[in-house]
């Protein structure tokens, strides 16, 4: 078995012995390790291969600047930066194959922008004693991020915690080794949706562009499936997009936690990747199975989903407000942006006869969008409805002529 090197990250003044605890079930497997130190204030009991002078150093600074500014914040902040910088230098020079991290909240903070610094596809683990926790919002989580909730072990090894941290080594390890990277043979075209059983356009679309030589990606909009969409495309990672589903939009200006972060439908147009958009899903609003309804939307019905998610409809004016909100997020786009609107229905229960069946608020969401696109965003109305052969149709139409102008590199 190739033997691949682990980064292991932590604050090794206080967490000396489960840092090097993790270092040594790795080495028993067969792995290599690279320690790095992000302490600020005290010292390993021996040295690391990156040390906390190093580290502060690669963010422009120092250790002492880091104690003189007397904030805590701002001196893991420091340390962050240049932690950040320097796995990203590792990984790019082939002395890392993955990383992992232990902290607490302020490890945590840390570790999050050491995983963002790092592509899809290297193995990135956090073990730490807020996973899973609101704490984290969407857009501070990469996409293929892993946590493991540090169970009992704020303060020193024992037999509880060390079930937690032995997982976590092998599974680091265990990725490195088996990771397949994402392949750029195929240029990837991304997709945004739900169920099938909502929208089910994908079906008719996917094949289409696998028979012209192009990858799908098709991302869950469900919040953590945008948040990672939004960060593959802001890193350019696709040729173009397809975002057809934008519940998560509506659900981010209602207040739900249902959303993929403030940045959902802005980075594909930062990074100049052609857009196709359609207002999929977003005539419904979800909230988590646990959270409470905010008071102006308490008189509505709500349908549990399952004990996860629980979704009920917007009115005429939210929907009017999303397709404001559209029309400002992609205004700027440094690419071309073409607008799909089906003006029968925009996803399955919207239809005759079904519970989100709303002429008049799908009337009103259609005029506003017509008043809220503007050149030079394209739009483009079909009267068909969005899970309708027309809708998919049009939408490959528009994708071959951008293939054959150049606006969409060719397969």
């Amino acid at each position: 078995m190739t033997d691949k090197t682990i980064l292991v990250v932590g604050t090794f003044d206080t967490k000396d012995d489960e840092l090097s605890y993790m270092a040594e079930r790795i080495r028993s497997q067969g792995g290599s390790v690279l320690t790095m130190d992000v302490s600020v204030l005290g010292e390993p009991t021996k040295p690391c291969d990156i040390s906390k002078h190093d580290v502060a150093a690669s963010a422009d600074s120092s250790i002492q600047e880091a104690i003189d500014s007397g904030d805590e914040n701002t001196a893991m902040q420091i340390m962050a930066r240049g932690a950040s910088r320097k796995t990203a230098a590792l990984y790019n020079d082939k002395q890392i194959d993955g990383v992992i991290i232990l902290g607490g909240t302020m490890g945590t903070d840390l570790a999050l922008d050491v995983c963002q610094a790092l592509p899809l596809g290297v193995p990135k683990y956090v073990v730490s004693t807020v996973s899973f926790s609101p704490l984290i919002p969407a857009e501070r989580l990469s996409p293929d991020i892993q946590m493991i909730l540090w169970a009992g072990g704020l303060y020193g090894l024992n037999s509880v915690c060390k079930s937690s941290l032995s997982q976590a080594a092998g599974a680091v390890l265990g990725a490195a080794r088996s990771v397949e990277m994402p392949s750029t043979r195929k240029p990837v075209v991304g997709m945004t949706s739900l169920g099938s059983s909502c929208l089910s356009y994908m079906k008719l679309i996917k094949p289409e562009l696998e028979s012209r030589g192009y990858e799908v990606a098709i991302f869950h909009a469900t919040g953590m499936g945008g948040m990672a969409y939004e960060k593959i495309a802001s890193q350019g990672g696709f040729v173009c997009v397809m975002d057809f589903a934008l519940p998560e939009l509506g659900n981010l200006l209602a207040g739900s936690v249902v959303n993929a972060g403030k940045d959902r439908m802005y980075n594909a147009g930062k990074a100049g990747i052609p857009q196709l958009v359609a207002p999929g899903c977003l005539d419904l609003i979800d909230f988590a199975g646990w959270q409470d309804i905010p008071e102006q939307y308490s008189d509505r019905p709500f349908h549990a989903h399952n004990r996860l998610i629980k979704s009920s409809a917007l009115n005429n004016d939210e929907r009017r407000e999303t397709a404001r909100e559209i029309g400002k997020r992609l205004a700027d786009s440094k690419a071309p942006v073409h607008v799909l609107l089906p003006t029968e229905g925009i996803e399955e229960w919207d239809k005759p006869g079904e519970p989100a069946h709303d002429p008049e608020g799908l009337a009103a969401f259609n005029d506003e969008m017509r008043k809220a696109i503007n050149p030079p965003v394209v739009l483009t109305e079909i009267k068909a409805h969005i899970n309708d052969q027309a809708f998919a149709d049009s939408a490959l139409e528009i994708f071959d002529a951008w293939v054959a102008d150049g606006t969409v590199a060719k397969a």
